[in-house]
């Protein structure tokens, strides 16, 4: 398995840690509903240093990245940043992704799914036939997710750029716990607040940065968080989960990503989503909430009263934060109306759910 700059930090820590997308990753440590009350309440801080990073450089990087993502990235200036998709040929999603201007029309920065690094990598590059300069930085990119209510005013003395501020999807670079071209974006994927930090892991800046976070954060009682804590946040928050929610037979109007679906523009499969979008699709991504004890996990069918299947979990959790049961899951479109009473195939047996409005939190 590989390994992150922090892997033996977390071992110190006593994290109970698992294989994630071939990375040795902390799962958790005090517990996932423990953690997950840090972030909601407090701050925590999460190792996804296992995550992608492509830098696209030149006159023709802007053309690629609109030929080959859903969403308008000629919208973004630099020091902004945005949630796309690529999609592929069939109408389906190779990856969801984030867009960094780095140099309006000049540089950008993707960053992608850990498990997909190498199958976006070659995506991109097949489908470079203007020269675009490109370079798989994610071996070398560390990246910390420090997250919560009180994370930037943690942060803030660690820093001489203005985090207190920062918008959400825009990202300033500078100085961090002394080391500079530290990259610091609002971009994270809990729904609670905070920052995501990217830099190089050079003269074991990885170990500084860390001791630095959990120095200027003891007093307020900052935490470590493992993957575990990371998926019920997200899932509270309805966040997509790529090989779980969407996955390469799965379309963003499909999954409610039409808002980062721009057809302003041509790229991959436009002319399949505008047929959706015009015609409707035939199932849709929805969140419910059990009314019966039980949970909902990955790949659990949904029937209706009957007993008839409409359609399939995709993802489900006791949600810490809630006190209940929620999951996602495509149903037939007829029945993803708010309200409508679903039923989830527990064990042989058939327990009620209703679909509700996303987020849950």
């Amino acid at each position: 398995m590989k390994t992150t700059p922090f892997t033996e930090k977390h071992i110190a820590l006593g994290a109970k840690m698992a294989e994630f997308a071939g990375y040795n990753m902390p799962i958790s440590y005090s517990g996932i509903n423990d953690e997950h009350a840090a972030v909601r309440n407090n701050a925590g801080v999460f190792d996804v240093s296992h995550m992608g990073e492509f830098i696209l450089k030149g006159e023709n990087a802007l053309e690629l990245i609109q030929r080959l993502t859903s969403n308008d990235a000629a919208k973004l200036t630099a020091g902004k940043a945005q949630y796309s998709c690529l999609p592929n040929a069939d109408g389906g999603i190779v990856d969801d992704l984030l867009v960094y201007c780095m140099e309006e029309n000049k540089s950008y920065m993707l960053v992608v799914n850990a498990g997909n690094i190498d199958k976006d990598w070659k995506w991109i590059v097949d489908h470079n036939d203007k020269g675009v300069e490109m370079h798989n930085i994610s071996d070398k990119t560390c990246l910390l997710a420090i997250q919560g209510p009180n994370a930037n005013k943690i942060l803030q003395s660690l820093t001489d750029k203005d985090i207190l501020n920062l918008n959400y999807y825009t990202f300033v670079k500078g100085n961090f716990a002394g080391v500079d071209n530290v990259l610091i974006s609002a971009t994270g994927y809990t729904g609670a607040g905070g920052v995501e930090i990217y830099f190089e892991n050079k003269n074991d800046d990885a170990a500084q940065i860390w001791e630095a976070i959990f120095a200027a954060g003891a007093a307020q009682g900052i935490k470590p968080i493992g993957l575990g804590a990371r998926d019920t946040l997200r899932l509270e928050m309805g966040f997509c989960l790529y090989g779980n929610d969407i996955d390469d037979t799965t379309s963003p109007l499909e999954a409610g990503l039409g808002w980062i679906t721009k057809f302003t523009k041509d790229f991959t499969s436009k002319a399949i989503f505008e047929k959706q979008k015009a015609t409707g699709v035939s199932k849709k991504l929805v969140g419910f909430e059990m009314l019966e004890k039980g949970i909902a996990r990955h790949d659990y069918v949904i029937k209706d009263f009957a007993g008839a299947i409409i359609g399939k979990v995709t993802s489900g959790t006791q949600a810490p934060s809630l006190g209940k049961a929620i999951g996602i899951g495509y149903v037939e479109s007829k029945y993803a109306a708010i309200d409508t009473e679903i039923y989830i195939s527990v064990r042989n047996t058939l327990l009620k759910a209703k679909v509700v409005k996303m987020p849950f939190a």
